[in-house]
């Protein structure tokens, strides 16, 4: 059973009504005995990093989420969330996976946000099982994901590569919508409900 991180800063409707779709079980999350109750855990998220990660500590979930060995999913901003820092608002992060969360630039030309449809490539991944190479996942987003090898597990290209889909031991990050992004989408979601712990 899925239980959502709700501290404010996601757009929950969306992705609940992509678990139901896949008639897969799911509550929220709103305290540190909330995370009890389930078996795999998301983080969403949308807007300003900095805002989220504010909303995310008053909650009192930070440090229970990091100490968490069950598998752990950020989405967009809940991905961003896992690194240690943005320049959006220059702000510490959850310091999870120890990469940065960078503007885009636009003297290469790009329009941002990036937003819209864009080929992912992917590693050999659970996450990602079944899901087509280059396969077309949603993107909204002013800021990535620094790539770095170690803990990428899915590279998209926007005037440069970055991380579409990150890994860190039990905790992913994916800065596209899988909710939002059709067959592909909601097959990561189920292969992220089937995760072992």
């Amino acid at each position: 059973m899925i239980g959502i991180v709700n501290y404010g800063a996601g757009n929950i409707f969306s992705l609940t009504s992509a678990l139901d779709r896949l008639k897969l079980a799911y509550g929220m999350v709103n305290t540190e005995t909330d995370l009890d109750k389930y078996t795999h855990i998301i983080i969403p998220g949308v807007g300003h990093a900095g805002a989220a990660m504010q909303k995310l500590e008053q909650t009192g979930l930070v440090a229970p989420l990091k100490a968490l060995k069950k598998p752990v999913l950020g989405i967009c901003v809940g991905m961003q969330l896992l690194t240690q820092h943005s320049e959006e608002g220059n702000a510490r992060l959850m310091g999870i996976v120890p990469v940065k969360t960078r503007l885009f630039n636009k003297d290469q030309g790009i329009k941002i946000p990036h937003m819209g449809w864009n080929n992912i490539s992917h590693q050999n991944n659970l996450l990602f099982e079944g899901v087509e190479n280059d396969a077309q996942f949603y993107f909204v987003h002013s800021y990535f994901i620094e790539y770095n090898a170690t803990f990428d597990i899915a590279t998209a290209n926007y005037g440069m590569p970055f991380s579409a889909a990150v890994q860190k031991d039990n905790f992913y990050g994916v800065q596209f919508h899988p909710e939002k992004s059709g067959v592909a989408g909601e097959r990561l979601l189920k292969n992220f409900s089937n995760l072992k712990q």
